[in-house]
């Protein structure tokens, strides 16, 4: 069983910075493909940045609307994914959630999602 904590949520005036983490726990080998992503009131669920593999040092993909702002980051050391946002605006405002593919045994591997963390940014 595989379990994702996300944490670092909050509110935060405009300009500012968070650091959200996302924890997974339980039995695995490792995960491969990363990314957090966002959804707003009345909004579609978007891809905010990503990694394309399971390397530390992969290439990731960003949002234009969060490009320069934003920086995912991962410890696989840790299984955690990061994602550093600053120069937080109103218009991040949105409840942010992870998304890891696990690689649970030579085979398999599966997608889970994290619970999902407000970011409210005030302006």
């Amino acid at each position: 069983q595989v379990q994702l904590v996300e944490s670092g949520g909050g509110l935060v005036q405009a300009g500012g910075s968070l650091r959200l983490s996302c924890a997974a726990s339980g039995r695995f080998l490792r995960i491969n493909a990363a990314g957090w992503y966002r959804q707003a009131p009345g909004k579609q669920r978007e891809l905010v940045a990503g990694f394309s593999s399971g390397d530390s040092d992969g290439s990731t993909d960003y949002a234009d609307s969060v490009k320069g702002r934003f920086t995912i980051s991962r410890d696989n050391a840790k299984n955690t994914v990061y994602l550093q946002m600053n120069s937080l605006k109103a218009d991040d405002t949105a409840v942010y959630y992870c998304n890891v593919d696990i690689q649970v045994s030579l085979v398999t591997s599966r997608s889970y999602w994290g619970q999902g963390t407000q970011v409210t940014v005030s302006s």
